[in-house]
């Protein structure tokens, strides 16, 4: 998903994997993938980001981080302001993206699509990914 998202991401923004957000005193989630300022990705002395450099987290659930992805790390990359949180899943064996945006007057996030087969949407940026595709 990385390589699909950098692709259509516009010059001022890239998307990176496995780097730590830091969105509190000692607490530093890693999202499974990130879109980031271009300014922010191309800094390779980094060893996390800040909520302000960042549009995107996208976390992948698995059976150990389940909770984590649904309850924990939402709450916090809300509280810090993220504006744009997605949650990949597993239905049958096929992904299906969960999409949510920051809702500015609570600080939390509001789902406003869940994506099956492909993954459409206008905001952080125009993004058109085959879900489908993602399995080969």
């Amino acid at each position: 998903m990385t390589e699909r998202l950098d692709a259509q991401a516009p010059k001022r923004f890239a998307a990176v994997d496995q780097m730590d957000v830091k969105v509190g005193p000692r607490m530093r989630p890693c999202p499974d993938v990130l879109v980031v300022t271009a300014e922010a990705a191309a800094d390779d002395e980094r060893t996390f980001y800040v909520p302000s450099e960042v549009r995107l987290v996208v976390e992948v659930v698995s059976p150990d981080s389940v909770d984590r992805d649904r309850k924990t790390k939402p709450q916090r990359y809300g509280e810090a302001g993220i504006p744009h949180f997605w949650r990949v899943e597993e239905d049958d064996g096929r992904p299906v993206v969960y999409v949510y945006e920051i809702d500015p007057a609570t600080g939390s996030y509001g789902l406003t699509g869940i994506h099956h087969e492909r993954l459409a949407v206008s905001v952080p940026f125009p993004i058109d990914i085959d879900l489908d595709a993602l399995l080969k």
